[in-house]
């Protein structure tokens, strides 16, 4: 038995990467879970694994900046598990650029999905949560919520507002028995986008080799390594759970230290 033995859940972005791998351990720790990814065929493929393995999935192709897709999102999961438990609100986008050459596009569309995406996630939820009179709605932030981001200036924006909706959200929802925490990853190094993009793109632009890269970010933590999707999937599991039945409105880093409290 896991600790989320029989819990409704739904992960955003959960295609591929992080959302993913958090989709996989809350099915493995019991839980039935909703895949839910822009990308309906990778959706579709990550749910086929899971029940493969034996876990109960759903596959769902949602955009979270469309609102009517995001409702259809919980009501296709709730029509499936019969409730929802657990919102793992994973989907993100990045665009950096300096800000004297950031184009307004794309400053938009980092807010529009990571802050708006966010908001229209937790909103169809919490009108399941509420009445259900319990659930946990999670949001992966990022260290760049709680410290600004060279060239990364939309991010940092979108993930310091995604921490102060995280808390607004929380107070308005614990009459109704529902939690809202976020969790803010570190620099993860052995993740997609720094595997397929992030180490080649640094290591022209430094003109080093991509080992060199990684050494280079590695150092700049005190436990001396990078964010890796199992700590962060231990902590979503944590706040998922019943444990953390006390906690509401917080924003953990896990950073090995690189990001201290608050």
């Amino acid at each position: 038995m896991g600790r989320l033995q029989g819990r409704a859940a739904i992960v955003t972005g959960a295609g591929q990467g992080l959302g993913e791998a958090l989709a996989r351990r809350l099915a493995a720790e019991g839980a039935r879970v909703a895949v839910a990814d822009l990308n309906e065929e990778a959706a579709g493929a990550v749910a086929a694994s899971l029940r493969e393995e034996g876990a109960e999935a759903l596959g769902l192709c949602a955009n979270v900046t469309d609102e009517a897709q995001v409702d259809e999102m919980v009501a296709a999961a709730v029509r499936t598990f019969g409730g929802l438990d657990v919102l793992v609100a994973n989907a993100g986008v990045l665009k950096a650029h300096d800000i004297q050459e950031f184009p307004l596009a794309d400053w938009k569309f980092v807010l529009d999905v990571n802050l708006t995406g966010y908001f229209l996630c937790a909103r169809a939820a919490a009108r399941v949560m509420a009445a259900q009179g319990r659930g946990s709605i999670i949001q992966i932030n990022s260290k760049s919520g709680k410290k600004g981001s060279f060239r990364n200036s939309a991010y940092a924006a979108s993930k310091f507002g995604g921490i102060g909706l995280t808390q607004s959200l929380a107070l308005d929802l614990a009459p109704y028995g529902v939690r809202v925490n976020a969790v803010c990853p570190g620099n993860l190094l052995d993740g997609t986008l720094w595997t397929q993009s992030l180490y080649e793109q640094y290591a022209r632009k430094w003109g080093i080799t991509p080992a060199e890269v990684r050494k280079k970010y590695e150092d700049q933590v005190p436990l001396g390594r990078g964010c890796t999707y199992e700590d962060v999937a231990n902590v979503v599991v944590f706040l998922a759970g019943d444990d953390s039945s006390y906690m509401t409105g917080q924003a953990l880093n896990i950073t090995g230290g690189q990001q201290l409290s608050p």
